[in-house]
């Protein structure tokens, strides 16, 4: 073990930690922009929509340890307590704390020589949502919304990029920088109905409402053709997009579903959140993410992982079957991502550190070499030996690995800017 000073972080992640484990509940805009073309051939664009395809992010957010996942280490002064088990991939093994998700390897990839340069919680979460070395949240956009711009649909009903939590209110994120507020987070619960405050108020018929919206987009349309302004289209978008969730807010009402799926997936918060994913993956929905957060165990990492990742390996191994059974995952591009990993070193207070020098990602589903592995760490962890990548790299795979050309640029304006960093590639190794 370490004999270095234990030094607990300080991160909102700790504490929900803490709380999360005695048993409370915790639930876990807009930049503007006018004249987005993301493809230079639209007819290449159209093609690529139709095929539906979505991503599905589970963020794990506080930094998941490598060695109680996806990279386990036989040295039990780093590795820690627990063993590594065989997957249904032959060679593969994992950490004995997820014997259900082992059984699903056949349909996933492991990218565990991922290095990346900073260990605060918020500039960590930027780059790797970002794909781009950036100290701020707001300066490109999220993985979410280039996602959502490139699988964009003509008239299609849903929001592009949605975040589900245990709790939500239905509001709108900053993270879609100059692409636009129209592509930016909306954030909606897995309890409740999933989007609050959808109903008309009392005393109010739809018809009353229609002639309402209809006196709105008049005097807009009006004002418009003397001043034009993006905040003003932004606006006018935001009422739009919010009518038609009222139309279907059905759709992310899990109480819908039979009670032998509910049951299947499990009461947590976290299960409920892949239901309702699958439910907008079954709608074509190109980005949703699922959140689990709290990982930062600066103290009692083996006994909080004992639980934490106990909590995620059922679920997520039936949300692959699910989707499976329901021939969705062959168009669906699932991530288990978070900011960086834990530190081969035991702390005195039985923790792992951030660690951003070695760690691990997962993924399944479409456009990726199932049962791949890419990369390797020494036989501690310490270091990245063999296929060393990072955050630009790993952007590149995710687009590119449901058909968007991370090559290629966004036009705004009259001004174009690169989809993704262009000094940097994909791992070409693990896409199909």
């Amino acid at each position: 073990m370490s004999n270095s000073t234990y030094r607990p972080c300080l991160s909102p992640h700790h504490s929900l930690a803490r709380r999360q484990f005695v048993g409370d509940l915790c639930a876990g805009g807009a930049a503007v922009a006018s004249g987005i073309s993301l493809f230079s051939h639209p007819a290449g664009a159209a093609q690529l929509a139709a095929h539906g395809r979505s991503v599905v992010v589970i963020f794990l957010g506080g930094g998941i340890s490598q060695f109680e996942s996806w990279d386990p280490k036989t040295h039990l002064e780093t590795g820690g307590p627990f063993k590594s088990i065989p997957t249904s991939v032959p060679g593969i093994h994992i950490s004995e704390l997820l014997p259900h998700t082992a059984t699903r390897m056949h349909q996933m990839a492991l990218v565990r020589s991922i290095s990346t340069d900073l260990d605060d919680h918020g500039l960590a979460t930027n780059i790797i949502r970002c794909g781009r070395t950036t100290r701020t949240a707001t300066e490109y956009p999220e993985l979410g919304a280039a996602v959502a711009r490139g699988l964009e649909r003509t008239d299609f009903p849903l929001p592009g990029h949605i975040r589900t939590m245990p709790e939500g209110i239905g509001r709108r994120n900053n993270n879609s920088a100059y692409l636009g507020p129209q592509y930016a987070s909306v954030s909606v619960g897995a309890e409740k109905g999933g989007i609050v405050n959808t109903q008309l108020p009392d005393g109010m018929t739809v018809e009353t409402d229609s002639r309402r919206q209809d006196w709105r987009r008049f005097v807009n349309k009006r004002h418009r053709q003397k001043v034009q302004t993006a905040e003003m289209d932004a606006w006018t978008q935001s009422y739009e997009q919010a009518l038609r969730l009222m139309e279907r807010r059905e759709l992310f009402d899990i109480s819908r579903e039979p009670s032998e799926i509910q049951t299947a997936y499990g009461s947590s918060p976290f299960a409920k959140q892949l239901l309702l994913a699958r439910r907008l993956v079954e709608q074509e929905v190109p980005y949703i993410e699922v959140s689990h957060d709290g990982w930062d165990f600066h103290h009692n990492n083996f006994e909080f992982h004992l639980h934490y990742v106990a909590d995620i390996d059922r679920p997520f191994a039936h949300f692959l079957t699910d989707l499976t059974e329901r021939g969705l995952l062959q168009r669906t591009l699932v991530i288990v991502m978070t900011e960086f990993g834990r530190t081969p070193g035991i702390n005195a207070g039985y923790g792992r550190d951030h660690y951003p020098k070695a760690w691990s990602m997962a993924m399944a589903g479409c456009g990726i070499q199932h049962g791949a592995v890419i990369g390797k760490t020494d036989e501690k962890g310490a270091e990245v030996i063999d296929r060393k990548v990072d955050h630009r790299h790993l952007f590149h795979t995710f687009l590119q690995a449901v058909g968007i050309d991370s090559t290629g640029q966004f036009e705004i304006a009259g001004r174009h800017f690169p989809i993704a960093d262009p000094a940097f590639g994909p791992i070409q190794e693990l896409l199909a």
